[in-house]
């Protein structure tokens, strides 16, 4: 006969990450943000032949990075959130800080000076918190 509690355990496990400076369990405190290349050297960093990577970029405008994402975690010993870019290797995964280019080539992120395609005028009224902003609109005579 089967134990109830042997029959309740569908759960998913806690991923096994641990803070690389001290070896720690880190808590999760973002979504995962998948990574893309659109250049053929990208692929080529991470194995990908001359020649298929190059075709891979012709074909499609970016390719997905499987098993490589940014996310941010938690740190009880360090007391700080710190952004990682994580590689899984089949049952482990592997860490390291999120440089800046990286950030390039994730999906779903929000541009750090905002949309490129919003003009001044707009971002200005955007930022301006008070009612002067209505300044902005005076006609001239």
């Amino acid at each position: 006969m089967q134990r109830r509690c042997d029959r309740n355990r569908k759960r998913s496990k806690r991923r096994a990450i641990y803070c690389p400076v001290h070896g720690c369990y880190i808590e999760s405190m973002s979504q995962k943000y998948s990574l893309f290349a659109e250049k053929a050297g990208q692929l080529q960093q991470r194995g990908v032949k001359r020649r298929d990577a190059l075709m891979l970029v012709a074909a499609k405008t970016a390719v997905p990075l499987g098993g490589e994402w940014l996310e941010a975690f938690w740190c009880q010993e360090c007391q700080k959130t710190t952004w990682y870019h994580v590689h899984k290797h089949e049952s482990s995964y592997e860490l390291s800080v999120a440089p800046a280019e990286l950030w390039q080539q994730a999906t779903g992120v929000a541009h750090p000076e905002g949309n490129p395609t919003v003009g001044e005028f707009t971002r200005r009224q955007a930022r301006m918190l008070n009612y002067k902003c209505i300044q902005d609109f005076k006609f001239i005579n």
